[in-house]
């Protein structure tokens, strides 16, 4: 029976990313997009249960069918889950992100929630990102999604797990190759900008420049920042066992009043 994949994004549904990633997946089983009506950078694992989700069928660039909502990209995976599409998806990829989801960025990206979202509910994922502000050649990062794609619908994946892909701003043919990876140590540089609107009161923005990284062998950013698309297994265990052991510890001394 053929597979059925769902794809999301968190940049909307007209997104360049979108379309060159279900493209690539069609030639893995059948497709079905399901994506924001508009852009939900950095929205986070999020869930609209405030208002009303309205879901529209709308015309991809290609003239194919798709589904997009007022929700955000988890909202997507789940009315998906819930039913809201005719047929249940055996995995769901989200992407390609216009800019990298690297390191500490997870906790951020509607890309990733858009994955993580398939996770809680018990049907695989992978998220998708080019770690570029503007678009640029898609085809070796959409080359190996697909790969990744039949891999997963072959073999499954644990429960818990996703996979996070990200690859290089630099045109397909000069992408060395595949690694795995961990995730790597953000560098942020926002800023906080005070304005006043007409009437005198402040208002702000979060701004600064685009973050960096730590450029470490092994992590999505070193992998990224030396032309590999990186993959990175995460589980959504986020537990630090490492430290359990230590939280006993402490939790057994007496109490210093």
């Amino acid at each position: 029976m053929t597979a059925h994949i769902l794809v999301t994004n968190d940049d909307g549904v007209n997104s360049p990313g979108l379309l060159a990633l279900k493209q690539a997946l069609e030639a893995v089983g059948q497709v079905t997009v399901f994506a924001p009506d508009r852009n939900w950078s950095a929205a986070g694992h999020s869930k609209t249960m405030h208002k009303p989700l309205r879901i529209h069928r709308v015309t991809l660039a290609d003239g194919s069918p798709a589904y997009s909502t007022n929700g955000a990209p988890s909202d997507c995976v789940g009315l998906a889950l819930l039913g809201a599409i005719p047929q249940p998806p055996d995995l769901v990829v989200s992407g390609i992100n216009q800019g990298g989801n690297l390191g500490h960025d997870i906790t951020y990206s509607g890309t990733v929630a858009g994955a993580m979202e398939a996770v809680v509910g018990g049907v695989p994922a992978i998220a998708v990102s080019l770690d570029a502000r503007e678009w640029a050649d898609f085809a070796a990062v959409t080359a190996a999604v697909a790969r990744l794609a039949r891999l997963i619908l072959a073999n499954g994946l644990p429960p818990n797990l996703l996979f996070n892909v990200n690859a290089p701003p630099i045109p397909s043919v000069q992408v060395k190759g595949i690694v795995v990876t961990r995730l790597g140590q953000r560098v942020y540089r926002d800023v906080l900008i005070e304005r006043a609107d007409p009437k005198g009161q402040p208002y702000y923005w979060i701004g600064g420049e685009p973050p960096s990284g730590v450029v470490e062998n092994g992590t999505d950013i070193g992998a990224v920042a030396n032309g590999y698309i990186s993959i990175t297994p995460l589980s959504m265990d986020m537990t630090a066992h490492s430290f359990m052991d230590t939280l006993h510890t402490w939790l057994a001394l007496p109490i210093d009043h």
